[in-house]
């Protein structure tokens, strides 16, 4: 069955559904924080790139710390259930951010504070809710909803920094953080009203679940060094993956840059930075869905090749001499920058073993947005030293050059490797001992 068939089929199905419509609606509003976080930021601050670079940073170290531990959650307990926790507890930062700043009371360590929080949650969060959606649809639905999810994801990123924009001009910052405790109780209302975690045929009453689920039994022993023994000793893993770490911590820090660029550079308001974040965001939706629809596997070739594109994009947009062409070279940045992230996940899961894959795929998120707590201070540190622009240009160059010179190392490594294995002499066989007759 084709993907566009599918698709239907997948929306059909009354629990993912409730589901989509609940991670869309607080998405909206998380990428609204994301947004006017980063100008509450900059306007207590001074217009400081450092610490817009720490806030991020403190955001995603969690991710680092806690992102594999909450992969072994995921296995452990019911998604549902933590999902329910997670989702109410960064409600409640949002709340306490927006009375803070709502009441004139924020300052920019409670800001650090809340942010390490928000991220810390984030990090359960995550790797139970895209396993989750293995329980509400069928096999055969799954790429179709993780095809939909995907886009919704980015569909919020575009209206959530727009709406922020517009929103901080009219009312100012605080209000968007109060919007996002309650864009939460929709996740929350549609986690509730799931009746089961099974997953059920399109227009057709829920079943009950199996004692093991969907997605097959919970392994009695996931040992994470399992996962990494086969990432090091697999080229076709270690290749997206190690490349995929030098993007995300150096090329992927937009949420520093594009704010710098416009304040600091452009001297644009809130409104006009919430209209660069949603054209950055409308690329990256458009290459979700073209990535979505391509039938053909993708191979390694793509994903350097693409991130090459990429790099080049990114460095040129930190050249670009205007508002104008900044905004529009941002969507064809977005749209390779999407492209090279699903290019990498689908290769990781391609050739990552049944068995493995849910550890393997959980040290892929790791080192994609693990590395933001090193690469965000460092692009806000290079941004104040030689200007906003420079950020750009770092990320680009990073990821050129790492798209170059990776698949060359690896594959020297890969010779060494062969030939050291074809210079152990082959083990003698044992002599046999005379047999002696009595």
């Amino acid at each position: 069955m084709s993907e566009g068939a599918r698709l239907p089929a997948a929306l059909a199905v009354r629990s993912f559904r409730r589901y989509l419509l609940g991670q869309l609606t607080s998405n909206i509003g998380t990428w609204m924080q994301r947004a006017a976080q980063d100008l509450l930021v900059l306007h207590l601050t001074g217009d400081s790139g450092s610490a817009v670079g720490i806030v991020t940073a403190l955001q995603f170290l969690p991710q680092t710390l806690f992102g594999l531990t909450g992969g072994v959650l995921a296995d452990r307990y019911p998604k549902r259930r933590i999902l329910l926790l997670t989702q109410t507890a960064m409600a409640a930062q949002s709340l306490l951010l927006g009375l803070l700043t709502v009441t004139g009371t924020v300052s920019l360590l409670s800001v650090y504070a809340l942010a390490f929080a928000l991220g810390t949650a984030t990090a359960v969060d995550s790797p139970a809710r895209n396993a989750y959606i293995c329980e509400l649809v069928s096999r055969e639905h799954v790429a179709a909803a993780v095809s939909l999810n995907s886009a919704q994801f980015n569909l919020a990123r575009i209206l959530g920094p727009a709406l922020a924009g517009l929103t901080v001009a009219a009312f100012g910052t605080g209000p968007v953080f109060l919007v996002n405790a309650a864009s939460y109780l929709a996740v929350l209302y549609g986690l509730a009203t799931i009746r089961t975690e099974a997953p059920e045929a399109p227009d057709e009453p829920e079943a009950p679940a199996g004692p093991e689920g969907h997605c097959g039994p919970r392994p009695r022993s996931a040992r994470l060094r399992d996962a990494f023994h086969a990432i090091t000793t697999t080229p076709d893993l270690l290749l997206p993956i190690s490349l995929i770490a030098f993007v995300g911590t150096f090329g992927l820090n937009f949420q520093v840059t594009i704010s710098l660029v416009a304040i600091t550079v452009l001297h644009s308001g809130a409104a006009a930075f919430g209209w660069l974040s949603a054209a950055y965001a409308a690329g990256s939706l458009i290459g979700a869905m073209y990535a979505a629809g391509r039938g053909k596997p993708p191979g390694a070739r793509r994903l350097v090749t693409t991130t090459v594109v990429f790099g080049a994009l990114e460095a040129a947009l930190g050249l670009m001499p205007g508002y104008g062409t900044f905004a529009a070279l941002l969507i064809p940045t977005g749209f390779a920058a999407v492209t090279v992230t699903t290019t990498a996940n689908a290769l990781t899961q391609l050739h990552a073993a049944p068995h493995l894959r849910g550890r393997v795929m959980s040290v892929y998120f790791v080192v994609l947005l693990g590395g933001t707590p090193l690469g965000a201070p460092l692009t806000g540190l290079v941004s104040d030293a030689l200007g906003a622009r420079a950020g750009l240009v770092l990320g680009g160059v990073v990821s050129v050059t790492a798209a170059l010179v990776l698949p060359a190392l690896l594959k020297a490594r890969a010779r060494r490797r062969a030939r050291a294995v074809q210079g152990v002499p082959a083990p003698a066989p044992a002599e046999r001992k005379p047999e002696v007759r009595h």
